[in-house]
Parts: structure tokens; C-alpha cells; sequence
């Protein structure tokens, strides 16, 4: 039997409360129609509650809890030369998202990972050789229904989208490094949500990076635990380099990133110890290397925390460097070059 993305044991009260009813549009264009279309506009395409239509035409409700109350999750990875990775993994931290949530958008994790090949394969014609898109799958728990509505959807609304890769707009970080800024906005514990659990409420991420950002635009916001550890910034995982060890928070106050484990194995793989530990800011200033891991990012160096050079505050470390070298190899694409060949001169 295939593993379903649903939540065992839902209330059936909270069914009720949830149900949706959401216009599909009707798309009669063979260019989104079928699992061998081709996309022959300029317009990508969506897979939205069972159909791939053009995105102007995925309208969601007003009413739609994810847009309300944040009621929702998500999960996005990456091509790599127009090859998805990890999609099997991405998937199954999905499931564990949606399971905790207890949001069930009646697909299996194979149709999700079907779905996101087809709307892929449907919108790589609209970009060139050189660049990449994210990959994105994204469920709420559905619409509220109001007296008198007349929907012809019920249950969660499901989006599966792909966005261009920022590639120029990134490029710098991988000359220059990346400005790391601790705002004073603590991550949400685990005792009140699990971080653990990839949710469309951005909120306390997103204040923490408004913070960092009225202080130096180009910073990127790390947020603390309650105790005053690091824990995540938005997208990205925290790594210090110190005598030849690698530390990153631990798993119960972060998103278990999925570049972030691929870092760990590759790591492991060249023979470099990694320890999940508690990291303050002491230990972000003393460190011999500091790099954040995200999906668009891979691994990238970390050039000053809060406006202090780590090290001579050169990126990326020799540690880095051998992590991003191992990551390329991983990969079988050299996504480094991707984003420096597009520095400006």
C-alpha cells in the first residue's frame, strides 16, 4: 500500500471545520493538459487541486486558511542542471510536516513526487542550460466555508509550483560572504511549535530578518534559541568550524535541512567530525569558519556574525572550501561557477 501524506488520527470535528470548497478553473489550452504537455507560452505552470494550469489561473481564496491564519506547510528543494534533487527526501520530510500538522491532502508521496516531475518537466523550457529552478510543493489545510458557497473542491488546497533560482541576485555571497546579523526576535521553542515542522507562518523568522536587515540590507538573520543558542534563519542552517570540527545546532530547535544532513554525510565522508551542540555567540566569534547551508545556497561562508570578521574574515574556510568541493561532486554540477559567473565585472 502506498504511505499517504495524511495525519492518522484527525478529529472529526476538525474535519468539518476545514473542508474546502475551491473553484478549479476549467483550462481547455493543450499546452497544460495531459502528463506529456509541453509548455508553449512564457507562462509556467502550477499543479493546483488535481489539475497543471498556467499560474496566473491558480487563484486561491481569500477565505483559504494558509492565508488567514498561516495554516499550511511547504517543502522546496532544487534542480541541479535541471536534474531534482533529492525529491524522495523532500517528500518524506513533507509527510512528517503534514503528518503534525494534521493537514491530509489525500495524495501519496509518490503522486506528490509524480506531480512535481510532471510540473517541472512542463516549465524547464522557459529557462536556459545555465539556470536552475526551485521545486516546491505547498498544502494548506483548505478554505472556510461560508453559508451559500458553491465550490467544486473539497479538502486541502495543494499548490506545486517552480520558481527561478535568485542567481545573480546571490552571486556576491560567494565572493564576498555572507553578513550574518543575531536580531533580538528568539526563535519559537519547540514547547510551543515544533521548528522541526516546515510551516507557510513565516512570522517570527521574518521579524528577526526585518531586525538584521534595518541594520545592514544584505545581512542574513540567524535567530537565537530561548536559552540563547543559535538556532536558524529563514531557509538556512548554522554550521562554526573550530580546531577541525564541525558544530550546528541541534536537531530539536531546527529544521532538519535537508542540504544541512547532506553536508553532515559529506562531512563524515571526508573524514571531518560533526557535532550537533549548543553554539552561542561567543562561539560564533571565536570560530575558525562559520557557513550557513539552504537549499538555493548549498554552502555558503559566513564573513562576519553581528559585524565581527570570523578569522581574517576570508570566505570560504579551507573546511568550506573542501565541504562545497565534496558538495559539487555530490551533485555532479558545478553550481559555485553557477552563481560566480554571474558576477558583475
Amino acid at each position: 500500500m502506498p504511505t499517504r501524506l495524511s495525519a492518522p488520527n484527525i478529529a472529526a470535528v476538525t474535519h468539518e471545520q476545514t473542508r474546502i470548497r475551491t473553484r478549479v478553473p476549467h483550462i481547455s489550452s493543450p499546452a497544460v493538459k495531459g502528463a506529456s504537455m509541453t509548455t508553449t507560452t512564457k507562462e509556467r505552470v502550477a499543479y493546483f487541486n488535481g489539475e497543471i494550469v498556467p499560474e496566473s489561473k491558480a487563484l486561491i481564496s481569500f477565505r483559504d486558511r494558509s492565508f488567514k491564519y498561516g495554516d499550511g506547510a511547504f517543502d522546496m528543494t532544487r534542480t541541479f542542471g535541471h536534474k531534482i534533487f533529492k525529491i524522495e527526501e523532500h517528500i518524506a520530510r513533507f509527510s512528517n510536516t503534514l503528518r503534525y500538522f494534521q493537514i491530509d491532502p489525500h495524495m501519496t508521496e509518490k503522486e506528490m513526487i509524480d506531480k512535481s516531475m510532471e510540473v517541472l518537466e512542463a516549465n524547464l523550457p522557459l529557462i536556459d542550460e545555465t539556470e536552475d529552478y526551485w521545486v516546491g510543493q505547498r498544502v494548506s489545510r483548505g478554505t472556510d466555508i461560508v453559508g451559500g458557497d458553491m465550490w467544486e473542491h473539497e479538502g486541502a488546497t495543494v499548490v506545486i509550483e517552480c520558481t527561478p533560482l535568485p542567481l545573480k541576485a546571490r552571486a556576491p555571497l560567494f565572493k564576498d560572504g555572507i553578513d550574518v546579523i543575531v536580531p533580538s526576535v528568539r526563535r519559537t521553542p519547540p514547547e510551543s511549535l515544533s521548528p522541526r515542522a516546515k510551516s507557510h507562518n513565516y512570522l517570527n523568522l521574518i521579524m528577526g530578518d526585518l531586525e538584521a536587515k534595518a541594520y545592514n540590507p544584505a545581512a542574513w538573520a540567524v535567530l537565537l534559541d530561548m536559552q540563547g543558542n543559535f538556532a536558524e534563519g529563514i531557509g538556512s542552517n548554522f554550521f562554526t568550524v573550530k580546531d577541525g570540527v564541525i558544530h550546528t545546532p541541534r536537531s530539536q530547535f531546527v529544521l532538519g535541512g535537508i542540504s544541512r544532513e547532506t553536508v553532515m554525510d559529506l562531512a563524515k565522508g571526508l573524514g571531518i567530525p560533526v557535532v550537533e551542540d549548543d553554539i552561542d555567540p561567543f562561539d560564533a566569534y571565536v570560530a575558525d569558519e562559520v557557513f550557513l547551508t539552504s537549499t538555493s545556497l548549498c554552502i555558503c561562508g559566513v564573513r562576519t556574525v553581528n559585524g565581527k570578521p570570523i578569522a581574517d574574515g576570508t570566505t570560504p574556510g579551507p573546511i568550506t572550501k573542501a565541504l562545497m568541493d565534496a558538495y559539487v561532486d555530490f551533485v555532479d554540477f558545478d553550481w559555485v561557477s553557477q552563481y560566480t559567473s554571474r558576477l558583475e565585472a
